[in-house]
C-alpha cells in the first residue's frame, strides 16, 4: 500500500513538472520578435508602441503581443501572424480578404470586425456586435455563433 501511494504521488510530480515544462510563457523584447513581427507591427500599427511580447511553448512555438492601444497579436514561429483582435476598434482593412469585407459589410452593415483569426480551414471573425463568423478557406460564410 505504501509503495503504491509513492509511486503515485511521484507520477503526480513528474507529470506536473512536465506541464510546467511544456506551458511555459517568456517576456521577451521587442527585438527578440522575429523580424516579420516587427515589420508586420511597424507597417499595420504604425505610432502603436508594444507594450509587453512573450514567447509561448504550448506545444508550438508562438509569440503573442500587446500594442500600447490594447490590440493583442499572436505570430507563429516565422513572424507571421495568426491572429488579430482590436478588441473595440476595427482591425487593419489590408488584413481581412476581399470576399469576407464584402460579405461583412453586406450582411452586417453597421458593425466592424474587430477580431480575425486565421484558422487551418479558414478564417473566424468576430464583429463589433459580439456575433462570431465562420468562413471556409474560399471566403464563404458558413457558420454564425452568437
Amino acid at each position: 500500500m505504501k509503495k503504491s501511494v509513492f509511486f503515485l504521488a511521484a507520477l503526480v510530480c513528474m507529470m506536473m513538472q512536465a506541464v510546467s515544462t511544456f506551458a511555459s510563457d517568456r517576456i521577451i523584447t521587442k527585438e527578440q520578435l522575429p523580424a516579420a513581427a516587427q515589420t508586420f507591427i511597424q507597417k499595420t500599427f504604425p505610432g502603436q508602441t508594444i507594450s509587453y511580447a512573450k514567447i509561448d511553448f504550448d506545444g508550438r512555438k508562438t509569440y503573442e503581443v500587446c500594442l500600447s492601444n490594447g490590440t493583442e497579436l499572436e505570430f507563429d514561429k516565422h513572424g507571421t501572424w495568426d491572429k488579430v483582435d482590436c478588441n473595440f476598434s476595427a482591425v487593419p482593412a489590408e488584413l481581412v480578404p476581399a470576399n469576407i469585407a464584402n460579405s461583412v459589410k453586406s450582411s452586417f452593415p453597421d458593425a466592424v470586425i474587430v477580431k480575425i483569426d486565421k484558422e487551418r480551414g479558414g478564417y473566424d471573425i468576430e464583429l463589433s456586435n459580439d456575433l462570431e463568423l465562420k468562413f471556409n478557406k474560399n471566403g464563404q460564410m458558413v457558420r454564425i455563433d452568437d
